[in-house]
């Protein structure tokens, strides 16, 4: 996110806290009511974005890991798409046995 969208949601949040308290005294509320109301609304959805935030953190869901873990891939891929064919079975066949193995150790529990 650029620090102007960040900016922007910032006054965009003001806007909506500012709309819904006119627009609660408008609709007949006395202005302490109004703003009680309009703060509740905010608060519970800046909560409601913090709780949706934190469960991408804890799942790792969050932008960051999701551009490591494809940068990886393309890296791993693109190793993968230079060996020759040669190469390709050696490690193909690596991958056999140590599969091979940890079953056998897996088995033996």
């Amino acid at each position: 996110m650029r620090r102007i969208d960040a900016l922007g949601i910032t006054f965009g949040v003001f806007l909506v806290g500012g709309g819904l308290y006119w627009g609660l005294q408008l609709a007949g509320l006395e202005p302490l009511s109004a703003g009680i109301w309009s703060q509740v609304v905010l608060v519970g959805g800046l909560l409601g974005w913090l709780g949706s935030y934190l469960a991408r953190v804890f799942t790792q869901k969050m932008t960051y890991n999701r551009q490591l873990q494809d940068y990886e891939d393309a890296v791993l891929q693109k190793r993968l798409d230079e060996l020759s064919p040669e190469q390709l079975e050696a490690l193909m066949a690596e991958m056999s046995a140590e599969n091979a193995e940890s079953a056998a150790s897996e088995g033996s529990k």
